[in-house]
């Protein structure tokens, strides 16, 4: 028997890459072969991303790009696109099954069950968002694996569709996320990363907490890293702050969303917090952490925003200690609140903007670098290969090139950050040792 063959893309977060993970270990139990996107398979996976126009354009592509390859293969689309317009992509030529993000994870099912024709009547196979929690681990990258811990969010931000396709607040519990993570170290994996919509809400329905859930996983010691990924600045308690600084297993390495440094544009985008509240957890986590990584979400170009509301972000942003910025340029949304507001950006004037914060999150980046050279630092290196480079990361986050040597692969070396090439890595001249 000829074994079928199926390859997955995704796009958007780390989610959408632990769902697909797990969704296509069960293709493989099931002898389908994994191969590149980029191959002719007799199965394409396509799951999506829709939180801004520009990554509905590329899921588009992904689906026309796979009937492309093979006109015959069955093509299904999964994820937040489907679930906010299913119709517009039944109408893409090629797309058999369409799922929303419960009904995906009957996916095997129903590409076992889905013939060419079946998209005569596509609703038929589109299954939209519940509110039940479905656990899912990355799997294959024997350095880290990304942990689901929790979905959907409550908050609403008057500029994102993400509640409309992942629904409501809900997570695991701490006993499943423990047993997940131990699978996960079995694996031989050394690294996990907390991922979800809104991470600091978990335990909201079921009396547990994420700081709860973080002081079980200091606990286990199956896995040398945990890292926390995206929280909001309200979630983030003193007390989180406090395990992470007296773990040695809990990495420090925090991202805060932003967004604005305007509390005007905050209010207008209904975030739950100020700039004083966001400030305060920077200098918390200074106080305790004077060399952790802090990352932040920045929108630029918002409805509203002025020329005087940017210079104040921008001010902001320089003025506290963050080490670097995701910059996004905001794009409207159907069925948001902000899709409905006045004093829209010009293009261009996002664009200078969306520049000049890339500049400064450049220049915070190499004070962050510099900050941290002449330090002992304890260095995971990943299975990558370029031009006989590899790659690692330290606890707080800083990316260390080194000369290949396999015996450096998923293993955990200390070095003294003593070096720095012109994109601010540090380079480890005896990587052997």
């Amino acid at each position: 028997m000829i074994s079928k063959t199926i390859a997955f893309r995704y796009f958007g977060c780390k989610v959408n890459f632990a769902e697909t993970s797990a969704l296509s270990r069960q293709f493989k139990e099931k002898e389908y072969r994994l191969i590149d996107y980029h191959e002719r398979a007799d199965v394409y996976v396509i799951s999506t991303c829709a939180v801004t126009a520009v990554a509905e354009k590329k899921c588009r592509a992904a689906i026309r790009q796979a009937h492309k390859l093979n006109p015959e293969a069955k093509i299904a689309v999964i994820g937040c696109f489907s679930e906010i317009k299913p119709r517009e992509i039944a109408k893409i030529e090629g797309v058999n099954v369409i799922l929303g993000h419960s009904g995906k994870f009957n996916l095997l099912e129903e590409i076992e069950k889905t013939g060419p024709d079946s998209m005569e009547e596509p609703f038929d196979s589109i299954h939209l968002s519940g509110e039940e929690f479905i656990a899912s681990y990355s799997y294959g990258d024997r350095t880290r694996s990304f942990l689901k811990i929790q979905d959907g969010c409550d908050y609403y931000c008057s500029y994102c569709t993400i509640p409309l396709a992942r629904g409501h607040s809900r997570s695991d519990t701490i006993t499943n996320v423990l047993k997940n993570a131990k699978e996960i170290a079995g694996t031989g994996a050394r690294e996990i990363i907390l991922t979800g919509v809104n991470i600091g809400d978990f335990g909201k329905q079921s009396g547990e907490s994420f700081f709860h859930l973080v002081k079980a996983l200091d606990e286990l010691k199956e896995i040398p890293r945990i890292r926390i990924s995206s929280i909001e600045p309200d979630l983030l308690s003193n007390e989180i702050i406090d395990v992470v600084s007296g773990s040695d297993r809990i990495m420090p390495h925090f991202h805060i969303p932003l967004q604005s440094g305007s509390d005007k544009i905050l209010l207008a985008m209904k975030r739950k917090y100020d700039r004083k509240l966001y400030a305060s957890r920077i200098q918390k986590i200074r106080s305790l952490l004077p060399y952790a990584c802090i990352a932040a979400d920045v929108i630029t170009g918002f409805p509203g925003e002025s020329d005087d509301d940017f210079m104040e972000s921008m001010n902001f942003i320089r003025d506290i200690d963050i080490s670097y910025m995701h910059v996004f340029t905001y794009s409207n949304r159907e069925n948001t609140l902000a899709s409905k507001m006045t004093g829209l950006v010009p293009d261009k004037v996002k664009k200078e903007r969306s520049e000049r914060l890339h500049h400064l999150s450049e220049e915070k980046k190499k004070t962050f670098y510099l900050k941290n050279k002449g330090r002992t630092a304890n260095v995971l290196f990943e299975a990558d290969r370029n031009g006989g480079v590899i790659h690692g990361f330290t606890e707080n986050y800083i990316k260390v090139a080194a000369p290949y040597h396999a015996n450096l692969v998923n293993e955990i070396k200390t070095y003294t950050l003593s070096e720095m090439n012109d994109n601010y890595f540090f380079y480890v001249v005896n990587p052997g040792s």
